[in-house]
């Protein structure tokens, strides 16, 4: 074969292998196509003639290996419909999906065809999904343009609701038990879906999902449907909802299964329990003792639940299954605080002191402005979560005014739990002061007092390291006998309280509002130590002023006060919805430290900032504008403060 010849016989069959490789890609197109659209399209039959084309229609035609032909169209939809639903229609019909998902293949005509048939059926499926039950659906194509009009009609609407609970839930109501009564009405008044409320099946299944939780949630841990039903009635947009449930019988708890304790007591898991053979194993009963486990610092991992069985629910044995914690712990720290500048930190926490059942805790913090060491020994916690401590602090202070020397011995007992702590403690401490701004021996004041105290935090909130809705109420109270190196000795008193509120409002907005009021009360001459007084100013007081700057000034500088008054309003809101845990804040603060009540005149710091919701807490960056001054100043603070 000459040269030409087998050039010409090269091209022939390279032409034949190109066009069986198209007719190859034509064919796995069509067979590939309905198979990723998850079964939105199907064959044709062989011997079913495909459509012809409408005009203007962007068309393609591929030979097959037998010789026939097949028409191939692009095409572009759009959905007309109100509000919400033609987003629901254009991501889940098969004819809005099928272009993105073809990319720059072809479909052949014959599948088009299929698929606008298919289209107003599937419409109204979807759309019985969001209460329309009677929707008209029209397809209108013009050349590669397909519009799919939809007019969805009246959304069925909730016109009657039938809520049955059987079982020992309602055996107990009826017996009177108010915890019962009280959890079926609670079921019975928060149901999702009362007459007149949109039908959507999503909000009914929800609304199931619900009941049967709060059941769960009650004690009733084997709560299951006997029967649910919704009956629409097309002709009035109406439906009937009807739930049976089956409360089961109430878990009450039996014994303690505890595992994993290497060194701890078992005791000790007792203690932090806090609740009795017998009672109901309610949802909050169980989160209950796995937050005093965890504030409890002994263990690392923990597990609690039951098994929800009804031949054991007189007696439910409770799983508590927990991994303890190292007997350990060194923790380093560096940081920042508009406070108290740069600061380095060291801690020890030991666990298990001397194998006994104590813990101890060391600190000492080293800032520009405030150094100092607390340390203390506590108990396990023992019956109704009770601890005995003895503990002390030396802590070094210096402001713009003055230093400030302190040491506290104390001893007392405590008790934590998840919304309530309280303190109760004796404690002797002494206080020494150095004027800086008149330095000498006539402005330096020494002061001593022992007294005893009771502290209590009581919190309702929502989330105790996030909070947004709820309140938090710190009180203190105290009494005893002070004596000074030049004043009288004689007893005093003190009393401080401080109330945070949190209130989502509309619009994505969040309010805290603060209210902190102390006072000290003590005869003319008698000199108490600087800790039992007050000063306003910082981070979590007056912002806009320094920590501890503003209070009555003596020999030029700024003295401790006994009575403090502050307030604060903030509204913040997250930035964006693509970054909800950053809010901007807006903020004003008011308040003074003073004498008496009488002579305390407001300081008032206004200002913006910005909050990162972290998983340990917020973290606060702000700018505020202290009018006394009329400077501005940056506060940064990480966490809440009771």
């Amino acid at each position: 074969m000459t040269g030409p010849a087998r050039a010409a016989a090269r091209r022939a069959l390279t032409q034949r292998w190109q066009a069986a490789w198209r007719t190859t890609l034509a064919a796995w197109a069509a067979l590939v196509a309905p198979l990723v659209l998850g079964g939105c399209a199907a064959l044709m039959p062989a011997d079913t003639p495909p459509p012809a084309a409408d005009p203007g229609s962007p068309t393609t035609t591929t030979t097959t290996a037998d010789g026939a032909e097949t028409v191939g169209v692009r095409w572009r939809v759009r959905v007309e419909a109100p509000g919400n639903l033609a987003a629901l229609l254009q991501q889940h019909l098969d004819i809005a999906r099928l272009p993105a998902l073809a990319g720059d293949e072809m479909v052949p005509e014959a599948e088009l065809s299929r698929l606008l048939d298919a289209t107003p059926a599937q419409a109204r499926t979807l759309l019985q999904t969001e209460g329309f039950f009677d929707p008209t659906v029209r397809l209108v194509r013009a050349g590669d343009r397909i519009r799919v009009v939809v007019d969805p009609g009246r959304q069925t609407r909730v016109g009657r609701v039938d809520i049955d609970i059987v079982g020992a839930a309602a055996e107990d109501a009826d017996r009177g038990d108010p915890v019962a009564r009280a959890v079926l009405q609670g079921l019975r008044s928060g149901w999702p879906m009362p007459r007149g409320a949109a039908f959507r099946n999503g909000d009914w299944s929800a609304a199931k999902a619900g009941l049967l939780a709060g059941l769960r949630d009650a004690g009733y841990a084997a709560a299951s449907w006997l029967g649910t039903a919704a009956e629409v009635a097309p002709e009035d947009t109406s439906a009937r909802l009807f739930v049976v449930a089956d409360s089961g019988p109430l878990f009450r708890a039996g014994p303690l299964q505890i595992e994993g304790l290497q060194h701890h007591e078992a005791s000790t898991v007792r203690h932090i329990a806090g609740f009795r053979p017998g009672q109901p194993l309610t949802q909050a009963l169980l989160l209950d003792f796995q937050d005093r486990l965890r504030q409890a610092g002994l263990y690392d991992r923990i597990d609690v639940g039951f098994d929800p069985d009804p031949q054991t629910a007189d007696a439910a044995p409770v799983r508590v299954r927990l991994g303890e914690a190292p007997r350990q712990v060194w923790t380093l720290g560096l940081g920042y605080s508009a406070t108290v500048g740069p600061r380095a930190s060291a801690e020890h926490l030991h666990r298990r002191l001397f194998g006994w059942q104590l813990v101890s805790r060391n600190k000492v913090e080293w800032a520009r402005l405030r150094q100092a060491w607390d340390g203390e020994i506590s108990t396990h916690p023992g019956e109704r979560l009770w601890r005995w401590l003895v503990g002390g602090a030396v802590e070094r202070l210096e402001s713009d005014d003055d230093i400030v020397l302190s040491q506290r011995l104390r001893a007392g007992r405590a008790q934590n739990s998840t919304r309530t702590d309280r303190l109760l403690f004796v404690e002797a401490e002494r206080s020494s002061r150095r004027n800086q701004v008149q330095r000498g021996a006539a402005s330096d004041s020494t002061e001593m007092a022992i007294s005893g105290n009771l502290h209590g935090v009581w919190r309702r909130l929502d989330d105790p390291l996030l909070p947004t809705r709820g309140w938090s109420l710190s009180l203190q109270g105290g009494v005893g006998r002070a004596h000074g190196s030049d004043s009288d000795s004689g007893w005093f008193s003190r009393a401080y309280g401080r109330l945070t509120l949190y209130q989502p409002l509309p619009a994505d907005w969040y309010a805290q509002a603060r209210l902190e009021l102390g006072q000290v009360f003590r005869p003319d001459g008698v000199a108490v130590p600087d800790s039992q007084q007050f000063r306003a100013g910082g981070d979590d007081s007056v912002r806009g002023y320094a920590y501890r700057s503003l209070g009555p000034v003596v020999d030029g500088a700024v003295d401790s006060a006994d009575a403090l008054a502050t307030v604060s309003l903030e509204l913040a809101r997250p930035v964006s919805r693509r970054l909800p845990s950053v809010w901007g804040a807006v903020f004003v603060d008011a308040g003074n430290a003073a004498n008496d009540f009488g002579h305390l005149t407001p300081a008032v710091g206004a200002g913006v900032g910005v909050r990162w919701r972290s998983p340990v807490g917020p973290l606060k960056l702000d700018w505020a504008y202290g009018r006394e001054l009329r400077k501005s100043r940056l506060h940064f603070s990480v966490g809440v403060t009771f």
